[in-house]
């Protein structure tokens, strides 16, 4: 009887303390390592839901509002009004509608325009240097300094540059080359739309040249190398060679360019105040105006959410696109 009770309890001492078995009261630790990165990212997923959805439901639900500056003490009290704020903005032969087309297709324009030229120089910057010469970091660390300054001080100091009496442009195209009869005006009238164009690509060329130039890292040397072997000139290659290679990097390019752009608010908002000229006026100053010049925040978030809805209309087709393409490719 002894012997037995002392097997007993041996065997359930070395239960307890066999490590291949795991205690009971204990949590497993394969539970603990899946819970662990969902812990680690709850409160970046919790300041994403503060900073930008909750504001963008808020907008929705204010679109459906006629919320004027009658109702901003408590803007949960303004009447409802449906799709009237949605209609307004749509008819096109109403001012309202007439003049947010008008904005829309300025924004294409000038859209399309930067995002190609942007891509342009920075395609053509990217093959410059991949051959090695003497200075080449120090080049390619001013060709990035327009993408690493911050955009207020940036399109401030192209503000000063535009001025018309004593601004740098003028005093060289005008002073100095001659090339124009008059000193124009940069930041009023049509013009505006050529100021503003060359900073938005001054601005954004850097970020495409970056991109790119970490996509020609991928490709080999020796396909070059093959290529001139076989009589291949630099033309045939860039057409042959680099372009087929960059056309997935390129595809999420353009699609980042063509976001940052069409939303931009903040260069024609510090380069020309809270009303920018009829030919510079691009939507999101637009519907800036639309909503804090004219107080009718209804009506603004309602071009707001027209805009987000073309926006991922615009993304998605760009997305089945580029997939139907690869798709086809790998066929």
């Amino acid at each position: 009887m002894t012997t037995t009770a002392a097997l007993s309890t041996g065997e359930r001492t070395a239960g307890r303390n066999d490590p291949g078995k795991e205690p009971r009261g204990r949590r497993p630790g394969r539970l603990r390592g899946i819970a662990l990165p969902y812990l680690l990212l709850f409160p970046a997923l919790l300041l994403e839901l503060l900073v930008h959805l909750v504001p963008m439901v808020i907008g929705i639900v204010v679109s459906f509002k006629e919320l004027t500056q009658f109702y901003l003490r408590d803007w949960g009290t303004a009447p409802w009004a449906g799709l009237d704020n949605y209609a307004l903005t749509v008819d096109f032969d109403a001012p309202v509608g007439e003049a947010l087309l008008k904005s829309f297709l300025t924004t294409c324009l000038f859209t399309v325009l930067s995002v190609g030229l942007c891509w342009l120089l920075g395609v053509a910057a990217a093959i410059f240097m991949q051959e090695s010469f003497r200075g080449r970091g120090v080049l390619r660390t001013l060709f990035l300094v327009p993408y690493a300054l911050p955009v207020y001080a940036a399109v401030i100091t192209w503000a000063f540059m535009f001025q018309r009496d004593n601004g740098l442009v003028n005093h060289v195209l005008h002073d100095q080359l001659g090339l124009t009869d008059s000193a124009p005006f940069w930041l009023i009238g049509d013009n505006s739309f050529i100021a503003l164009l060359v900073v938005s690509v001054w601005k954004g060329w850097p970020f495409a040249f970056l991109i790119l130039m970490a996509g020609l890292q991928n490709i080999p040397r020796e396909i070059y190398e093959a290529a001139a072997l076989d009589g291949a000139g630099v033309r045939q290659q860039i057409r042959r060679i680099t372009l087929p290679a960059l056309r997935p990097v390129n595809q999420v390019l353009v699609l980042v360019l063509f976001l940052w752009t069409f939303n931009d608010f903040n260069t024609p908002f510090v380069l020309f105040g809270k009303a920018a000229p009829e030919a510079a006026d691009l939507i999101s100053l637009h519907i800036y105006q639309s909503s804090f010049q004219t107080w009718n925040f209804g009506t603004g978030s309602a071009m707001s959410v027209l805009l987000l809805l073309f926006l991922l209309l615009v993304t998605g087709l760009h997305l089945w696109f580029t997939s139907r393409g690869r798709k086809a490719t790998d066929a």
